[in-house]
């Protein structure tokens, strides 16, 4: 067996508004989280063109996962690192949650901004196995317009989605595992496992503006995963340095292992 680590943080834009916790003063805590993680995966939310890669610079193993894209400058996306000595990438693509997801850009079922997915079909470079990584970004505001873009997600994602082929999804799906979106995921042929509940794991918000701790929130950012992974381990990243910390969102790590 082999492991492998994923990690989904949304990084917050680069809002000039956020006073100490702008992100000059959080680029090199949120880089030095990931880099001493030694990830093999890791899909980021919320970033300008710009921002992402002024991130990617200082990642030491990842590398982005762009080539497919058009980037529109006045959107922020969901993004795929990858570690190439890991996974050799194979291909790649948009979704644009709507209903044209082709079209970039586009939007529906009130989305308050156009939102989408990004996937990448990898090949594990020891194994030979391919996986299909999906990261995503749901709306905000409404669970009415999440159920509907997970739904093209799903509906998406099993056109692309090879025979047999495992999965694992990101994401910063903007409400807790309790709600619909949730059982809509359950209840599709995807079939994906959390590993935060299947280790027992105490539920904890991850969303915390800023603030390090959210007693009334939940844990809208996820891992989820094929029923052949086996989580080993999974956390929320509750780092700063000297009070600043390196987003809204905690950062979540789960190591799996991956069988041949």
């Amino acid at each position: 067996m082999n492991k492998i680590k994923v990690i989904t943080s949304n990084i917050r834009f680069d809002n000039p508004k956020d006073g100490n916790h702008i992100w000059a003063n959080r680029i090199s805590i949120l880089t030095d989280i990931i880099n001493n993680a030694k990830a093999d995966f890791l899909g980021t939310q919320e970033g300008w063109r710009s921002q992402l890669y002024e991130f990617f610079a200082k990642l030491s193993d990842l590398v982005i996962v762009d080539e497919h894209r058009s980037w529109i400058e006045e959107r922020m996306y969901p993004t795929i690192f990858i570690n190439p000595k890991t996974f050799e990438l194979i291909k790649s693509g948009d979704i644009w949650l709507s209903k044209t997801p082709s079209v970039p850009a586009s939007k529906s079922f009130n989305s308050a901004f156009p939102r989408l997915c990004t996937w990448a079909r990898v090949k594990h470079k020891e194994l030979g196995t391919n996986l299909l990584l999906i990261n995503v970004h749901l709306d905000h505001l409404e669970t009415t317009t999440r159920q509907e873009q997970i739904k093209v997600l799903i509906s998406e994602v099993e056109k692309i989605r090879k025979k047999n082929e495992e999965i694992i999804l990101t994401g910063d799906f903007n409400e807790g595992p309790s709600e619909d979106v949730r059982k809509i995921l359950i209840d599709s042929d995807i079939e994906l496992d959390d590993s935060w509940l299947l280790l027992n794991k105490e539920e904890e918000a991850s969303h915390h503006k800023f603030t390090g701790t959210n007693p009334t929130g939940t844990r809208i950012d996820w891992i989820l995963t094929s029923k052949s992974l086996n989580p080993i381990s999974t956390r929320l990243v509750k780092e700063s340095t000297e009070g600043i910390v390196p987003s809204d969102h905690f950062p979540v790590i789960s190591e799996y292992e991956l069988k041949s």
